[in-house]
């Protein structure tokens, strides 16, 4: 894993390093492994470069704000990047900054929340009319930007199949890292978030997600409260959050597993109303990904579990009873592996549909039966977040909150700190 730490042409460093250094770290924290003086400082390092490295892979645009751009290049923003934040994040609660050219000195938080905006505004639709496409919730796999003056172009897919149809393991990325934020900034204390976004992070106030900017010219920058902006962004972050996990409802079958793509060209051939019944993963036409509903299970678990805390218990409660419903069906046949012979965990995940990346057993037509390393990590994590729930143990998150006695606590103790 040590050459992933400097990667520099990667958007996946929240996957990758935080799976492993920051996993490796909490369990040490957790005293679920022996303690180790020089290995904890080994993947507090590891952690500190992989978010600032992830930070520099930066792209301004035209309100002076900017995003982490994918693999593709400088013009592309990748929906799944939402859920690579979690390494600023931690580097950012070990004290780490992004240091750049003339020594200048930049804050990952501040790079964390410009980046989570970006992407509820373009990536995200809300109904408002923003194109003809414009169905609440949806999300695009990728946001194109002209890079001479940063402006905002098109939606695009490499993953889905069209960019006005919705990838649905992309929608589950958007789902599962909003909600983690959200949980994220509920944890951090106040005067952390002030002096992380002051004086560089102030800018004009957040627009109304949905209704994007035709101005080629930089937002002039205001001196506006960084609290305030905070608040702006959550309460942004909660819109998305709240969106995606509606459309994914709506758009998966009744156990929760959805198709790999609410528009793939054969969804028409399937029985109808096949959205009222279980998802049927050997069907003759469209592949369903198992993978985004392990990723979506664990968002909508958590969406349900910051509102219930937050008193919208009428939410909450629907959005995690859903969260149960769909670890229900996975972690059961036909989607459990049964046997000791095949090297994966979850069965009936996609890959890369368009690219013809999935393997068709014979005698299949469509994809199936196949695992991937990301389908049988979230059901994993998905399988912890429940195990520690039923036993009363600390809550999981990817951050680090903890109180005087070492001991990481659920965050739902400071929800309110930030949205009273």
């Amino acid at each position: 894993m040590a050459a992933q730490i400097s990667h520099v042409g990667v958007h996946d460093h929240g996957f990758n390093n935080i799976s492993t250094y920051g996993n490796l770290l909490r369990l040490m924290r957790e005293g679920r492994i022996p303690h180790n003086q020089r290995e904890q400082e080994l993947y507090e390092l590891a952690l500190k470069v992989s978010g600032a490295v992830q930070a520099a892979r930066w792209t301004c645009i035209a309100n002076g704000q900017g995003f982490i751009y994918s693999f593709n290049g400088p013009h592309s923003l990748f929906i799944d990047t939402l859920r690579s934040l979690r390494s600023l994040a931690v580097a950012h609660q070990l004290g780490h900054v992004l240091i750049a050219e003339g020594d200048r000195r930049i804050s990952l938080l501040g790079r964390l929340l410009e980046h989570a905006e970006t992407t509820a505004t373009h990536a995200v639709y809300y109904g408002r009319g923003r194109d003809a496409f414009d169905v609440r919730g949806r999300t695009a796999h990728e946001s194109i930007f002209n890079l001479n003056d940063g402006s905002y172009r098109c939606p695009n897919s490499q993953q889905g199949y069209s960019p006005f149809s919705t990838w649905t393991r992309g929608l589950a990325w958007a789902l599962c890292g909003f909600a983690e934020l959200l949980e994220f900034f509920q944890a951090a204390a106040k005067d952390e978030i002030s002096s992380a976004v002051a004086p560089a992070w102030k800018l004009e106030g957040a627009r109304e997600p949905g209704h994007l900017s035709q101005s080629r010219r930089p937002a002039r920058r205001a001196r506006t409260d960084p609290a305030h902006r905070f608040r702006q962004v959550c309460a942004l972050c909660l819109e998305a959050a709240a969106a995606t996990a509606d459309f994914y409802l709506e758009h998966s079958c009744a156990d929760g597993v959805p198709m790999w793509d609410t528009g793939a060209p054969n969804l028409h051939r399937l029985p109808a109303g096949y959205l009222n019944r279980p998802a049927n993963p050997f069907n003759l036409w469209e592949p369903v990904d198992s993978s985004a509903a392990a990723i979506a299970a664990q968002g909508l678990l958590r969406l349900g579990n910051y509102l219930t805390a937050n008193g919208d218990t009428q939410h909450g409660t629907r959005y995690r009873q859903a969260g149960l419903t769909v670890a229900g069906a996975l972690f059961d046949e036909p989607y459990l592996c049964q046997s000791p012979k095949h090297q994966g965990l979850l069965l009936h995940s996609v890959y890369h549909r368009p690219n013809g990346w999935d393997s068709i057993a014979p005698g299949q037509r469509v994809p199936n039966g196949e695992s991937s390393m990301w389908g049988d990590y979230h059901a994993r994590e998905l399988a912890l977040l429940l195990r520690r729930e039923a036993r009363a143990e600390s809550y999981l998150t990817f951050f680090n909150d903890r109180d005087g006695d070492g001991q990481i606590r659920d965050p739902a103790r400071r929800l309110r700190t930030h949205h009273a």
